[in-house]
């Protein structure tokens, strides 16, 4: 159930087979699985567990006092959840599910010992833990900057290929299990403005949202739509031609 995380990691580093038998049993140390629209952690909670995503969605979000919710990001198969977290004294933010979740939980020791001990999963993780904080300072373009059409154009992009990098695409189409709603708590956008946005890049028959599922049909003329440009993801990095047996 590594798969889609193995995947993205070589996209930095190279790993061994015996790295991949390493990340296997620490996603296996304890697996649990939520419904839908479910709390994986809350505001407030002490951090006790790095969450490693192994199937479906999730968001990071923010409550503000009067109820209104910023989604400030979203994880995909193949995901860790904050790997630092284990500093902070309490969580400053919640992560709940998009539909059905599998999660790994991976405790504090094991972590350790997996970055002490395999220098070429720390390497990874690390540079994956960089491409997050690229990933974020992009979304505060995307709400500074952008317009709707370019916002829900960008974001699609980058989910799209985050997802087939992890191997979690089919072609042209991939899962998207996140409402009109969800989409304008992550777009700063409200969800009629979403649904108008959504309708104009059908008709300019860029995609089709529809049955949780998501298909682009130009992803280059997307990508220009989006003014989107993927070189904050780093998947071209020089560290995924390591020979694994160095």
């Amino acid at each position: 159930m590594t798969d889609a995380l193995v995947k993205k990691l070589e996209h930095f580093v190279r790993l061994s087979s015996h790295d991949k038998e390493i990340l296997a049993r620490a996603a296996a140390e304890r697996v649990r699985k939520l419904g839908s629209h479910e709390p994986i952690v809350l505001e407030g909670d002490k951090p006790a567990v790095i969450y490693l995503v192994l199937d479906g969605w999730a968001c990071r979000y923010k409550h503000l006092e009067d109820g209104r919710r910023q989604i400030v990001s979203f994880f995909l198969p193949g995901d860790l959840c904050d790997l630092n977290v284990f500093i902070l004294r309490e969580m400053d933010h919640s992560i709940a599910s998009l539909g059905n979740v599998t999660v790994a939980e991976i405790s504090r020791p094991n972590f350790e010992a997996i970055l002490e001990g395999h220098s070429r999963i720390a390497q990874a993780l690390w540079w994956d833990s960089l491409v997050t904080i690229a990933i974020q300072r992009e979304w505060t373009v995307n709400l500074g900057q952008r317009d709707a059409l370019e916002r829900v154009a960008h974001l699609f992009c980058e989910l799209f290929i985050r997802l087939r990098t992890a191997g979690q695409t089919r072609g042209k189409s991939c899962d998207f299990p996140v409402t009109q709603t969800e989409l304008a708590d992550a777009t700063g956008m409200s969800t009629v403005h979403v649904n108008r946005t959504l309708q104009e890049l059908r008709n300019m028959r860029l995609i089709n949202l529809a049955n949780r599922t998501l298909t682009i049909h130009d992803l280059s003329r997307l990508m220009q739509t989006g003014l989107f440009n993927p070189n904050y993801l780093h998947l071209d990095h020089e560290g995924a031609h390591l020979d694994a047996n160095e």
